[in-house]
This record gives C-alpha cells, structure tokens and sequence, in this order.
C-alpha cells in the first residue's frame, strides 16, 4: 500500500497555517500597541490605527500566503510533509523577525529601515548590549511564539468547514493584499517585516544620478555675514572655543514652553544668560552625525559622512582652527570607535582624545544594566575627568564633549535621589494627564535628565577655575531628541536648543527662527575671521549658512534631515517639512499642519540626495589645493590587500587582532605588522593592536621605535595596564632602568591593575639597584623637594 498519499498534506492544512500565522500577527498587534499604551505612547489600545495596521496585517499574511503556495505544493508532491514543514518553519521564523521587529519599534519609536545596514555587526552588538542586553525574557518570548503558532494551527482544525476550498480563498487572500496598498498607513500601522523589506529595497535601487556642470557644487561663492559680531565683546588674544553636545537632549525638556520642562533647571537658566535658539535641528536623528555636522557642516553620504569608506577632502572647525594655534581636544566616556569617531577625529588630527579606555583609576562607571553591560563613564564623571587635565593658558583651546548619560539604559549615578527628585516635581508641577503619564511611566528617563543637568552645571562651574575662562565661547546642544519619549510629530526628533553662552557675550537674546547644526561652524568662522587674522582657504563648502538671528519665528532654510542611517526621508524647505511622501506646514510651536505643494519639496530632496551621493563618493566637497589636512589613508598594495582579504574575512577586529598576534608568536613579524597596520587604518582607537606593534618592534630590535608606540599607547589609554607591561619588557630588554623606575610612578599614579605586573615593577627595581640608579633618583627627588 502506498502511505505517501495517506501523509501528504493538502491544501487544507496550508490554509490552516496561513490562518494561524494571520493570528499569530494579530497577537503581536496587540502587544504592540498594548506597550505602547503602558508607556503612555498612544491613548487607546484599540483604535482607528490599531485596525489599520489589522487590515496591513491581513495583507501581509495574504502576500505571504500567496508566494508560498507554490513552494508548498510543489515540495508536498515531490515528498509528503516536506512542503509542509518548509512552511511551517518559514512563518515562524517570519513571526520571530515580527516579534523582534515590534520590540525595536516599541523601544525606538520608528521601524527598522534600511539604517539596518549602516551599522557594523559590532556596533550592533554594542547598542544591544549597553541598551539592557538579550536576556531571558527573548528566549522565553520565542517560545510562546513558537507554542501560539502550533495552538493555533491545532484551534483552526475545528472551524475550518467555514473556508471550502482552496480557490475562493486565493481570490480572498489577493483582494485583502490590493485593499492594502489604498490604505494609508504610517510606521505604527504598517508590518514590519514588510516596511524593513521595502526601505531596503528602495534605498537600494534609489537613483542618484548627479547630473551639473558645478565640479563642486557646495563651494560658497559669498562670505558668511557675521551675524554675532554685534553680541560680543572678543579680546585680543582668540577665545577659547568649548562644545557640550549631550546625548538625547531635546527641545521639549528644555527652556520656556518645554512640553517635559522641569527636568533641566539648570539649562533652563542659561537660556536666558545666553544666545539661545529654541528651534534648532539636529541634522541627523541618531548620535552618528552630529559631529560632521556641527563641526563641520559637511553632507551625509549614504549611511553618515563617518560610516564613509574613504573620507574626501574637507573643512572643519577642528582643522582650521588647529591650523590657527588652537589646541584641539575630544572627550567622551564611552568607546570612540563605536560610530567610527575616532577615525574621524584622527583625520582631523585632533590633539587629545579621551574614551572609555583613559580614565584611570579614580573614576566610576556607569553602572552596569541587567545584561551586565556599562556604555563608560557617566557624564559627571568625564566632566571630572577632563578638568583634571592640564590646559596652557597661553594657547587657545578648541574642546568638545560628547555625553552619554541620556542613553538607554538610563542608570544615572545616585538614582533613587533623582527618581525621588522626579516623583517631587510630578506633585508639584501641574502637567496635564497624559504627559504625566509618560513621566511616570519613564521615570528613570527623566531622573537621568536631572543628573544631566547637575553635571553641566558642575562642568560649567568648574570651567571657571581652568585658564581663560573669561575667555571662552560655550555651545551646549544635543545630537538629537530622546528617542524613548513620544515625539509629538515627525521634526520633534530632530528639534533640539541651541545655547551659546560666554563672558564675552554683550546682550542675551532668544531667538525663534528655525536654524540647524549645519550653520554653526560657518557662524562661528564668520565671527572669528571678522576679529582676527585668521588662516582661512580662500574658499570654503559648508552645508548651512550664517544662523538666523530673528526673534521672530521663521523658516528660511533648506534644511535635509537624516532620519537614521541610510534613511534621508525628511526635507525642511523653508515653512514645509517634506517626510517620507507627506508634506507639512511649519508654525512657530514647531507643530506641523498638512498641507499642500509636496512636489517641489520632493524634487529638492531629490536634488540633495543626489549632489550628496557625488560630493562623498567622488571627493567633491573641496579640491586638493583647499584641503588644510590631505585625509592620511594608509596604502596598501595590490598584492597585500589580497593577502589582507585571505586572512580577514570581514571579522571584528578583535578577532583579526588575535591573528596578528598569533603570527607575531609565530615569527611572521612583517606579516603580523602588515595585518596590525591595516586594523589601525580602520580603527585607530584599537589599543590592542597598537601594543602589539610596539612589542613586534621590539622583537625586531627596533627599540626606540617600540619605546615611541607603547609611550603613544599609554598616552592614550593611562589606565590600560598592558601598554606598561610591554614598556617594561622594553626597559629590561634594552637596559633602561632609569625609564623603568620613573615608569612604575607613573603605572601606580594612572592604573588600577598595577598589581597585575607586581613581578615585572620589582624586576625593573632590582635591575636599577644593580646600576645604583634608584638612590640617585631618590636624592634628585628630595633636592628637588
């Protein structure tokens, strides 16, 4: 007898997955939206948008059923069970993807695009990590996936007499996809698999064909007006020049009419000692473009002018300002080759850069989320940090901060005292319902918003013992609006202030038209040029232009706004916000309206994205003869990428680090340097691998060399305790003892792991005894007492 027509499975059992993968989306649907509800996100559970994204649901899972049926049917006649499994194992997988994709969009607020692909696998990882983690509520979610999906299909067999054939299903299936695509949706409608899909394949096959005569098209051909002049009162020596960019900090937590006000009395103050632009906009909606574009209002490319394989030729406030004097340093507590900053700032040839990795021994991290991940040090703590450091009160001095408080997982030091300090300002404040309810709700958003405030105002107050302080310019933004907290409509994630104080300024001022981060660098230039002699390209390219200066609400600008990696979708053209296919009237609460006349808005964003794609892949933005720093790229010859490419295959550089360092113990010395060098040219703040190529160095003999490196690396990383370890070996092998004593001061100051090396700080004493060399040290050092 042949079984195989008794076990295969019909079309019947088909239907029956499809309908039960259809109730499978209907339950995440409501857990979407239930979510959204407990975080005081959307009013009601089940409203008109829960049923728009229920009619999007179904035709999602009748595209889905469509395209396989046919993989079904042919696999179940090839062999029985085979096409049925095929699909049952597809729609679950399906389901997962959902499942995750509804949790991104519940914690972020907007759906995962094609800024999929503008992340490393590390930076993903990373995000994940210090943003709670994958604990154990994802495998245990998988599992009731998987158990709603089987009780389904099992549920379904009881009514299925309702649906009599195949047939008529198709047809229905079919018309609920069609229905699909005349009703509108927004991203809290649509299926996110389906939306993830098609931004990819839209950012795909978008066309950027530049088609001008303009070689380079963002080259100004008028001077930037000095629109601050008037509100200063400069010295005759440069101000010194301090930026604050704070994580997270929006315009709706700061200044008069802020939606959460309360949160940041501090800056709340300042606003009104200061230059203050209350509708500023970020120009990108994630932390990875605040950089190029404040420092130097450069374009984006296709994923953030930093995610750039090759960097063109540019401008920036760090370089023309070094090239005029200016000592040029970055501070942030966390690791600065997530987002490839360290990359960036090294093609500026920025002077000091502190990370994570510099902090040394006295100083606490954040503390560490539920998945045991920590993002750095908190935003006190590098405020502490960098006030520690030297600064020479005869050079002027270019200072930026990135923080990292405001960021998920939102663990401020003291957080009961501050989580306390909320629940006193809810009882004492009168916010209305529902804004009080996403307080609540976010309690530990908003106390790590009252942390961020103290720590500006100790920075600020500490600032007034350093050098010059009389003499110095403060510019305090953020990178772009607190993503967790509901924005209240499309430009609220990139409306950010813009505070400008110092003792030099002459008048305060709050000023209402709509400017961006593209426009500060050229005013600041402007300023600058206007008082001193300053060495400036007789051409520059910037993005923005002088900041508007009106009290009076305007928007003048054209203004491109990228949403997230790889996703430019927004277009501010003077009072109309084009976004994604719709198009908005602007008023002065920043509220937008519809409204009418989105073609020409389209065509513009069009045209931008287009001189954007050739400005970065062509190395348009400036000629040769403008750049001050030619962008160093180290180069490789044919023969050596291809032996690059052998050995790393797209690796992190932790792994490609270790076989490095496993040729190194092999003897391969040129290899190991030639794999170290090319780990630096990509990531140069890999410390790692920067040791190692001191200790290659010096298994090669080349001692000086070697000793230059590990000098480098400490310099770098005070606290790293293997740069010391490796400098020791040096001292020994080289038969330095005196720089080996003098070092064990400096290992025992800056590093909390001195104990690790006990062994080698006593062979380097007992070496320098032998030379009689620690009794002199210790008589030069009382003589000098």
């Amino acid at each position: 007898m042949n079984t195989s027509t008794i076990d295969r499975y019909t079309l019947k059992h088909y239907t029956r997955l499809i309908i039960s993968f259809f109730g499978s989306l209907l339950v995440l649907t409501v857990y979407q939206y239930a979510t959204l509800y407990f975080k005081g996100v959307v009013d009601v559970i089940f409203g008109t948008s829960f049923f728009i994204a229920l009619v999007h649901q179904m035709g999602y899972s009748s595209l889905v059923g469509v395209l396989l049926a046919f993989p079904f049917n042919f696999w179940e006649n090839l062999r029985p069970r085979y096409g049925f499994n095929l699909v049952f194992v597809v729609l679950l997988l399906l389901l997962m993807i959902e499942a995750m994709l509804i949790s991104y969009f519940c914690t972020a607020l907007v759906p995962l695009g094609s800024d999929l692909l503008g992340y490393s696998f590390e930076d993903i990882q990373t995000t994940i990590a210090n943003s709670g983690g994958i604990s154990w509520v994802l495998p245990l979610g998988f599992i009731g996936i998987v158990g709603m999906f089987f009780g389904l299909y099992k549920v379904s067999s009881k009514h299925y007499h309702h649906i009599n054939k195949m047939y008529p299903f198709t047809i229905i299936l079919i018309s609920m996809f069609i229905a699909t695509l005349f009703i509108e949706g927004k991203p809290i409608d649509h299926n996110k698999t389906q939306y993830l899909a098609l931004n990819l394949y839209d950012s795909s096959t978008e066309d950027t064909s530049y088609n001008s005569d303009v070689e380079y098209p963002l080259i100004k051909s008028k001077p930037i007006p000095n629109v601050l002049g008037e509100y200063f009162q400069l010295k005759d020596s440069k101000p010194n020049i301090v930026f604050i960019m704070v994580e997270g900090l929006g315009r709706d937590f700061v200044g008069e009419g802020a939606e959460y006000g309360g949160f940041t009395p501090f800056l709340d103050s300042l606003t009104t000692k200061s230059l203050y632009w209350e509708n500023c906009l970020s120009n990108t909606g994630r932390t990875f473009g605040v950089l190029p574009s404040l420092l130097g209002s450069l374009p984006f490319g296709k994923s953030g002018f930093m995610e750039l394989e090759k960097y063109p030729n540019k401008l920036t406030l760090f370089s023309i300002l070094k090239n005029n004097g200016y000592h040029t340093s970055f501070y942030q507590g966390t690791n600065s080759s997530f987002d490839n900053v360290d990359r960036f700032l090294s093609s500026e040839n920025v002077d000091f850069v502190l990370d994570k990795s510099g902090f040394g021994k006295n100083y606490q991290m954040q503390a560490e989320d539920a998945a045991g991940a920590s993002w750095g040090y908190p935003d006190k703590e590098l405020f502490k940090k960098s006030m520690s450091l030297p600064r020479e009160a005869e050079q002027p001095r270019m200072e930026v901060y990135m923080t990292i408080s405001t960021h998920e997982p939102f663990i401020p030091p003291k957080k009961d005292f501050y989580e306390a300090k909320v629940a006193q300002l809810l009882s004492k404040r009168d916010y209305d319902r529902k804004t009080k309810k996403v307080i609540e709700k976010n309690d530990n958003v908003f106390a790590t918003l009252l942390y961020a405030d103290d720590a500006l105002k100790y920075v600020l107050e500490a600032y007034r013992q350093q050098p010059n302080y009389d003499n110095t310019i403060f510019i305090i933004t953020g990178d772009h609006r607190l993503i967790p907290i509901p924005q209240r409509n499309n430009l609220s994630r990139f409306h950010v202030p813009l505070i400008m104080f110092s003792p030099l300024l002459k008048q305060t001022k709050k000023i209402s038209a709509v400017n961006s981060h593209f426009d500060v660098t050229p005013t600041l230039l402007a300023l600058l040029e206007a008082n001193y002699e300053l060495k400036m390209p007789k051409k520059v390219a910037w993005m923005g232009d002088a900041l508007d200066m009106s009290e009076e609400f305007r928007s003048k600008k054209h203004i491109p706004l990228m949403r997230n990696k790889n996703e430019l979708k927004e277009f501010v053209d003077g009072e109309k916000l084009y976004s994604d296919g719709s198009v908005y009237e602007l008023d002065e609460n920043m509220d937008l309206s519809s409204a009418f006349g989105g073609s020409k808005s389209e065509a513009k964003l069009k045209a931008f994205k287009s001189m954007n794609a050739y400005v970065t892949n062509k190395d348009k933005i400036i000629p040769d003869s403008l750049a001050i720093f030619s962008v160093k790229k180290e180069k490789f010859t044919d023969s050596e990428i291809i032996w690059i490419n052998s050995v790393y295959n797209g690796q992190n550089f932790d792994k490609v680090y270790m076989i490095a360092r496993e040729l190194a113990f092999e003897r391969e010395y040129e290899k190991s340097l030639l794999l170290s060098r090319y780990i630096l040219s990509e990531a140069p703040s890999h410390i790692d691998t920067k040791i190692l190529t001191g200790r290659v160095n010096v298994w090669m003999g080349n001692y000086d060399k070697s000793i230059e490196i590990l000098k480098d690396c400490i310099k770098m990383n005070p606290n790293y305790i293997d740069s010391y370890s490796a400098l020791f070996d040096v001292y020994f092998w080289s038969e330095r003892p005196k720089e080996a004593i003098e070092l064990i001061d400096q290992v025992e100051r800056n590093s909390s792991s001195a104990h690790e090396i006990k062994d080698k700080i006593e062979r380097a004493r007992r070496q320098a005894q032998k030379k009689g060399i620690a009794a002199s040290l210790k008589k030069k050092n009382r003589s000098d007492t």
